[in-house]
């Protein structure tokens, strides 16, 4: 295969730049069309699409391996695939850069992405059959137009997002709002045609201080808000942000893949995201939706690093091994692995065979020890499955206790409360975990917790020291006893792996907001110092504790600014009120047993058969 370096010399295919695509209201959308050299006469060949909103010209910042940090062009990217025989397509989404029309984002996409797909398999360079590429965003454009059953879909390559349900991953989580929608947006704002030819509005953009407008949050009004410069922008974000209930805007196409996998089409779809990634459950409903629908076939991959960092072994503090990248263990890099799945299902052209379904990488393991760079060694290495969830897994609860100890007995012998102040003005900060989007406020990744140990309104429950290795695999979710002094308030939780000389690193976390706790669609508000359960459910996660680690869960109400600090009023969804403190009780014991269930992976058995070296199964 052929290097980045020798990518950049390569000739370059033919292009057709900015032809203007119609869609069926009459909005145009600007595309980039990369022909292989041989596209003449008849010669009809399988594309490759990709939808962005983020310069269909400009280079992809994970277009990278190891051998380069230096981004590959469009056009590099497109050269490798022409070359292949393969017509390569980048399409301005709607709104943006060279296109026409208002971007409002994601919810434009699955029209467009149908309108899209129908006009290249009417063209005479097409075969008829379309690969879908992207990552983020662009994973997103193609669950949206798979929803429409777009036509000539044969093949997706879904990196890092693609909306299972955004509701409950990447707008809102547990009813809450994930505020790197505001840091996105005003990003992109920057970048849109309103504002770079508005020299004051850019100047004004470019000028905010991000951190000072979020500690004012809850005073944000439509017209005084950091977006106030971009309306569109500003529209769409307190649009999402205070529609709370799950109604019938969050079932579109572009937000909810799970109410539609039945119409997608049946294309072979491959699911990649990472553990410190927003959208590892987006990967996981998706490829199980798409299976119980009888698409496919679908893979899963699911790594240790951060989004779309798939070429790095570490994120944060911590290092997880030249085994954890996706180049030379995965394939030979982010290119190869794309063409090998195109080959295969675009082209039915691959002799090699078909890996397994799932492969993920089960982080720890590693010695613990600091590296050149300062970070720890976590290790973990890759396994290959048959499906998620692993069938061999047992859930096993383990309760907290009142004492602040985490075990699979209940509390009976000293049942409890545990109480703590949770005042919005000074919110627990959010310290790493699958966090994307959030600079230069909050940096996803694995970061040691430490730095909050000194604060009151975090309740720490932990194990012992465990005897023997143990791994868990699979999502996380918590069932607590709850009240609260407030008609509503949240609760959160983190699952956190800590070291025998106390370093604590975050492996996964979530959130609810109470009044959702009985329903998404219609909110019921507490009743104060009344006891009432909640469920809060994390992201997957898979970690292996070594024997000497603890498991460790934080309960808190608040993660701030990777979800939106909840006012404690009751008031409607979103900045622009009154705040109040809380005083919020978890509750122990016997009968009001709190707990979380642990997907616990068996330790595989080792068979000695006489003359012959261990096996394991």
């Amino acid at each position: 295969m052929q290097s980045p370096t020798t990518l950049r010399a390569a000739t370059q295919p033919f292009t057709l730049h900015h032809v203007m695509v119609p869609m069926r209201d009459g909005i145009h959308l600007a595309t980039d069309i990369y022909l292989p050299l041989n596209a003449h006469g008849l010669a009809r060949h399988p594309a490759i699409l990709e939808r962005t909103p983020y310069g269909k010209s400009l280079p992809s910042r994970s277009e990278i391996d190891m051998q380069s940090s230096t981004p590959l062009t469009r056009a590099q990217v497109a050269s490798y695939f022409t070359q292949r025989g393969y017509v390569v397509v980048y399409q301005d989404c709607r709104g943006r850069y060279d296109s026409e029309g208002v971007f409002v984002k994601y919810t434009s996409d699955g029209e467009d992405g149908y309108d899209t797909c129908a006009w290249i398999v009417a063209q005479a360079w097409s075969n008829g059959k379309i690969g879908t590429k992207g990552l983020s965003y662009a994973a997103h454009t193609q669950a949206a137009l798979g929803s429409l059953g777009a036509p000539g879909v044969v093949a997706m390559f879904l990196d890092s997002g693609g909306f299972s349900n955004a509701y409950q991953g990447g707008i809102r989580q547990g009813g809450a709002f994930e505020l790197k929608q505001v840091t996105w947006a005003i990003k992109r704002a920057m970048e849109s045609p309103a504002i770079i030819n508005a020299p004051e509005k850019a100047r004004h953009l470019a000028e905010l201080d991000i951190a000072a407008w979020f500690r004012r949050i809850h005073s944000w009004l439509p017209g005084d808000s950091p977006l106030s410069a971009a309306p569109e922008y500003e529209h769409y974000l307190f649009d999402q942000w205070q529609r709370g209930a799950f109604d019938d805007y969050w079932r579109q196409p572009g937000l909810y893949a799970n109410g539609y996998h039945a119409n997608f089409p049946a294309a072979a779809s491959l699911h990649m995201s990472s553990w410190f990634d927003p959208y590892a459950r987006t990967a996981i409903e998706n490829f199980q939706g798409l299976l119980a629908a009888g698409k496919g076939p679908c893979k899963l991959i699911l790594g240790p690093w951060t989004h779309g960092d798939r070429s790095r072994s570490w994120n944060g503090d911590v290092d997880f091994g030249a085994q954890s990248t996706l180049d030379g263990n995965l394939a030979q890099n982010y290119l190869a692995l794309r063409l090998r799945w195109f080959e295969r299902y675009l082209k039915q052209e691959t002799s090699a065979p078909d890996d397994a379904a799932v492969q993920l990488f089960v982080m720890g393991g590693g010695s613990g020890k600091r590296n050149a760079d300062g970070r720890l060694d976590h290790g973990g290495h890759w396994r290959s499955e048959a499906t998620w969830p692993l069938s061999r897994t047992v859930p096993v609860a383990y309760y907290l206790h009142a004492s602040g100890s985490l075990s699979p007995e209940p509390d009976v012998e000293a049942p409890g409360t545990r109480k703590y102040t949770y005042d919005p003005s000074n919110p627990v900060p959010t310290l790493g975990g699958a966090v994307t989007s959030g600079e230069p406020l909050m940096t996803g990744g694995g970061f040691d917790q430490r730095p909050l140990q000194e604060r009151r309104d975090i309740l720490r429950f932990q194990t012992d020291p465990l005897a023997t290795d143990m791994e868990i695999t699979g999502t996380i979710e918590a069932r607590l006893w709850i009240a609260s002094s407030c008609v509503d308030t949240d609760f959160t939780l983190k699952l956190i792996d800590v070291y025998p000389d106390g370093y604590e690193l975050i492996l996964t976390d979530s959130i609810i907001r109470c009044r959702y706790r009985n329903s998404w669609e219609h909110p019921e508000m507490l009743t104060p110092d009344t006891m009432t359960a909640v469920t809060v459910t994390a992201n997957p996660v898979s970690n292996l504790f070594k024997a000497g680690h603890r498991i460790r869960l934080d309960i808190a109400s608040s993660n701030f600014p990777k979800y939106d600090a909840n006012p404690n009023t009751g008031g409607p969804e979103g900045p622009g009120g009154a705040t109040r403190i809380a005083i919020n009780t978890l509750y122990c014991g016997t009968n009001h047993p709190s707990h979380v269930i642990l997907p616990i992976i068996p330790a595989p058995v080792v068979k000695l058969n006489p003359g012959r070296s261990p096996s394991l199964s």
